[in-house]
């Protein structure tokens, strides 16, 4: 069908807009270093529920570290308070249940996210492990170790060391958890070891990758983790402020670099998937506050921007350091919050697919 020059020009500015997504062998250090942002990003109209959460009387959200849902619909809170603690709700955020109180594994709460089959799975930054629950709430598989008392405390490398190796089952500080449609269960270790981590579903070491820095494959704090229906990784690669994708392998695959610094990835079950990222890390060198970023973007899996929603601030619909997302439904999300300690209940109003041409 022919096409109006018009059109072709329009075509050309969206492909400009779209974000980075670079094959390994093409990737060169210009790119990695000269980025453009993106620009005129829609926005999708949403709204958010007031007071969705309903604590019994005297206990308290703290910083609102982590959110997932299970196939019922039930919600389950990270929180970092006095102690980290975390939380069932129903579908109408009615409390159900307190989850491992007084855990051994439980000291600093980083992630929680639920797989296909209703299992809970908890990260903690603090102990350095992974917690698998089932759904009845029982431990049923660990994943890392945490340091005993009597081993000391370990003295602060100097900062022009070198890394030591990472270990298969030892983490430092990891941040996220993920699987593929095998059940393989990919860990964002994190902090400390800068890498990902692909076990089986039984726990079995297979493969890592990354190392700390912002060549391509490397990262720098992989701060959270997704993983698609084929199979493919995505690692919000938070402290270079970027998505990089990566197959089942763990081979590098792509860059997304024009959405900010990725606190949260989430991506929606199928047919078709989405990929959501929230941009929750001001820039330091602002010093309008009006221009701190607290967006979150809607992407293809293939990193084309689609839109994005919210701004900064501690109101109702805005955003204050998301830390988690949970998107099982696609225009249904559930964000937590670290300096807000809360956890919002967000209804997207995309425009109708309809209204967009082929």
């Amino acid at each position: 069908m022919k096409r109006s020059m018009n059109y072709c020009f329009v075509v050309v500015v969206l492909l400009f807009a779209k974000p980075h997504f670079a094959q390994a062998q093409s990737l060169t250090p210009a790119q990695m270093t000269a980025r453009a942002k993106a620009r005129d990003v829609p926005e999708i109209p949403f709204d958010s529920t007031p007071n969705f959460l309903k604590l019994p009387p005297n206990l308290y959200l703290g910083e609102g570290i982590g959110v997932a849902t299970n196939s019922k619909g039930h919600v389950f809170v990270y929180t970092r308070s006095q102690e980290t603690r975390l939380f069932e709700f129903d579908r109408t955020g009615k409390y159900v249940r307190e989850i491992g109180e007084g855990l051994y594994g439980f000291a600093f709460a980083h992630a929680v996210r639920v797989d296909p089959q209703d299992n809970i799975w908890a990260v903690d930054e603090g102990t350095n492990m992974v917690i698998k629950f089932n759904p009845q709430g029982r431990v049923v598989m660990l994943l890392g170790r945490r340091p005993e008392s009597a081993e000391g405390v370990k003295a602060t490398p100097p900062a022009s060391a070198p890394e030591p190796p990472a270990q298969p089952y030892t983490f430092s500080r990891p941040t996220d958890v993920a699987w593929d449609a095998d059940g393989n269960i990919f860990v964002s270790d994190g902090y400390g070891n800068s890498r990902v981590v692909k076990y089986d579903k039984n726990g079995r070491y297979i493969t890592s990758a990354g190392s700390k820095g912002s060549q391509q494959g490397q990262l720098n704090l992989p701060h959270t983790i997704a993983a698609d229906a084929k199979g493919n990784v995505y690692v919000g690669d938070r402290s270079n402020r970027r998505i990089q994708v990566f197959d089942n392998d763990l081979k590098f695959k792509a860059i997304y670099d024009q959405v900010g610094a990725p606190w949260a990835v989430c991506i929606t079950p199928g047919p078709h998937q989405y990929l959501y990222s929230s941009n929750s890390n001001p820039d330091s060198n602002l010093a309008d506050i009006a221009a701190v970023t607290g967006e979150i973007y809607k992407m293809e899996l293939d990193g084309t921007i689609l839109g994005k929603f919210g701004h900064a601030g501690k109101q109702l619909g805005e955003f204050s350091t998301v830390h988690e997302i949970d998107c099982r439904n696609e225009n249904e999300l559930l964000v937590s919050e670290i300096t807000a300690w809360r956890v919002q209940k967000i209804s997207l109003h995309p425009q109708s697919k309809g209204s967009s041409s082929k």
